[in-house]
């Protein structure tokens, strides 16, 4: 994830794997059924990797690279099946990543060419394809929009929450990532809060939802695993799934009002104010309403993760 990531302590997931929470933002890094876990359910499936033939070239772009977990994923299940990766990250902090490559549960996962490839990005070396563009993902995009427009295969879109980080899920934010997929591209994010569905189907892009694994823990059985968005429309599968009736309301809701940045610079709190005056001017139904209708408590009521 990206935005400034002070106050950090190492955590565990229910699968053990080592990640990261940020005092900072009161959060995680990952879900809590683990980092690793989240890496494999939440970016891996969905990209569907088995959609390319092998000797095929995919350009990549990690928002919010972390502690590396969703790349380093990708660049295994690439090899493995001889894709080659053209990868570009955008992170703020290098704390998180490497905290990763000197924790060795995080290492023992990992073949020794991943641990070599984060280890060049975090250093800036040259090796392999991959870069990590360091700073303000809003800026740091600015170079890689006239290379990547119409030609990236995969985003990874790893922030902070948008209650906590609506930089990076701002309706023009991801107006730009949209503007960066091939036609057959895949923006993959674990988020499903209305806002943002919203602002990536205003952008022009077909929307999933993510099938929620009976196994993942606090997830609402009738709630979603995430995003999936691209320009063409996405199959059914046993990973993705049109967006439900109840989903399709709820970004009619204030909580589907989007995130507003257009300078680009705008800092969070600026951010949510001028939300939550658009929120009261809108006229959108209430999401509490939407809420009772549907039989659902509190998002975060007994622990449990549910729409915002």
């Amino acid at each position: 994830m990206t935005c400034n990531a002070s106050a950090l302590r190492p955590e565990a997931g229910a699968d053990g794997s080592f990640s990261l929470h940020s005092g900072a933002f009161a959060e995680g890094f990952h879900s809590p059924a683990g980092a690793r876990w989240e890496a494999d359910h939440t970016y891996l499936g969905p990209a569907e990797l088995q959609r390319y033939a092998a000797g095929a070239e995919l350009r990549v772009l990690d928002v919010g690279v972390g502690l590396g977990y969703n790349s380093a994923v990708l660049l295994e299940a690439a090899a493995e099946r001889d894709l080659t990766l053209r990868w570009w990250g955008l992170e703020q902090d290098p704390r998180p990543l490497r905290l990763a490559l000197a924790d060795p549960g995080f290492c023992a996962q990992w073949r020794p060419s991943t641990l070599q490839q984060l280890g060049q990005v975090l250093r800036g070396e040259a090796g392999w394809p991959g870069r990590i563009l360091w700073g303000d993902a809003r800026q740091q995009l600015v170079g890689l929009e006239p290379w990547l427009r119409g030609r990236c295969d995969l985003v990874l879109l790893d922030p902070f929450s948008p209650r906590h980080c609506p930089q990076l899920w701002s309706q023009d934010f991801l107006g730009r990532l949209a503007r960066l997929l091939a036609p057959g591209g895949r923006l993959l994010t674990y988020c499903s809060a209305a806002a943002a569905r919203g602002s990536l189907r205003d952008a022009g892009l077909e929307l999933a939802a993510l099938q929620a694994p009976a196994g993942a823990p606090r997830l609402r059985p009738r709630w979603s695993g995430g995003t999936v968005a691209g320009p063409r429309p996405l199959a059914p599968s046993t990973l993705l799934r049109p967006l439900s009736a109840m989903e399709e309301e709820h970004l009619l809701t204030r909580a589907g009002e989007p995130y507003r940045d257009p300078s680009a610079r705008a800092g969070a709190t600026e951010i949510q104010a001028s939300r939550l005056q658009m929120q009261a001017q809108a006229g959108r139904s209430s999401t509490g309403a939407w809420r009772r209708r549907w039989g659902l408590d509190h998002p975060r009521r007994n622990g449990v993760v549910g729409p915002t």
